[in-house]
């Protein structure tokens, strides 16, 4: 630390800090920061790759949850449907499993249906031992 003391002739003592040194010090650090961050790779992530061949056929079990909150379940090729509710609906799949093989499940929702209901479709799912679980969405034109 490079400090001057003078002595002026009364007796009073100025001390001065010369901090010109440590302005050049922190001015190299910020332009080796400032070179070094760009070249720094964050968050690459190394996504798999689907191949472009036809999805397998399955039975996929859909379940309809309407804007009155009434849930609707049927297999891909009904057309009508079972009417349960939220009690009542693990037996229903498991019961149209059952008959069917293993198959997905799918959550189709109207879109004013409170989020709060899907998820805890989703969850009543999950706890009941199903984990392929999907969402219908549609797609935009």
């Amino acid at each position: 630390m490079s400090m001057r003391i003078k002595k002026l002739r009364r007796g009073k003592i100025i001390s001065e800090i010369n901090v010109v040194p440590y302005i050049d010090v922190m001015l190299v650090l910020l332009v080796i920061f400032m070179v070094t961050a760009p070249l720094i790779t964050t968050g690459i992530l190394n996504l798999p790759e689907v191949s472009k061949t036809a999805p397998k056929k399955e039975n996929i079990v859909t379940i309809e949850i309407r804007k009155n909150e009434s849930i609707k379940i049927k297999l891909q090729n009904d057309r009508v449907g079972t009417t349960v509710t939220k009690s009542t609906l693990l037996e229903n799949i498991r019961r149209i499993q059952s008959s069917s093989g293993d198959s997905a499940v799918v959550i189709s929702a109207e879109k004013n249906v409170p989020y709060n209901i899907v998820l805890e479709t989703i969850e009543t799912l999950h706890v009941g031992g199903f984990n392929r679980v999907g969402l219908l969405v549609k797609k935009k034109r």
